[in-house]
């Protein structure tokens, strides 16, 4: 895997991995940014939710378990002195839908969690991450 960051202007960069598709990095306009784009940590978050959204749909499709509407809601602490890396994460699973099969959900989500997602077991190594599960709707 490649990814390669171009510098646009003061701390606002470019980037563009093997997918060849470019993403703005950016950072606030104090610490010479123009305000335009995600900040790196935030982009560590989107690539976990991301990455952990993907297998959780591929799997609840492959076991025929429909659900009309479905996000991911992360928060994060971090640590107050430098590097601020994250100490925490939480991550709330929330899906919608009538007859919901908790039972092919939750295991999805496990799946996911513990041998799937490969952001995610990079990150349990140094971060405390947790999730819970919301259903909206009725479930079986």
């Amino acid at each position: 895997m490649q990814v390669t960051l171009h510098r646009a202007k003061g701390s606002t960069f470019i980037a563009k991995g093997d997918s060849n598709h470019w993403v703005v990095l950016d950072s606030v306009e104090k610490f010479g940014g123009s305000d335009a784009g995600s900040r790196p940590m935030e982009m560590v978050l989107i690539a976990l939710g991301g990455c952990t959204a993907m297998d959780v749909e591929s799997l609840i499709n492959k076991m025929r378990t429909p659900v009309d509407e479905f996000h991911i809601e992360i928060s994060a602490e971090r640590q107050d002195e430098h590097p601020k890396v994250f100490t925490k994460i939480h991550l709330i699973y929330i899906f919608k839908g009538t007859n919901l099969n908790k039972t092919n959900i939750e295991k999805a989500i496990r799946l996911s969690q513990k041998k799937y997602c490969p952001v995610t077991a990079m990150l349990i190594k140094s971060v405390d991450i947790s999730y819970e599960i919301q259903y909206i709707g009725e479930s079986l």
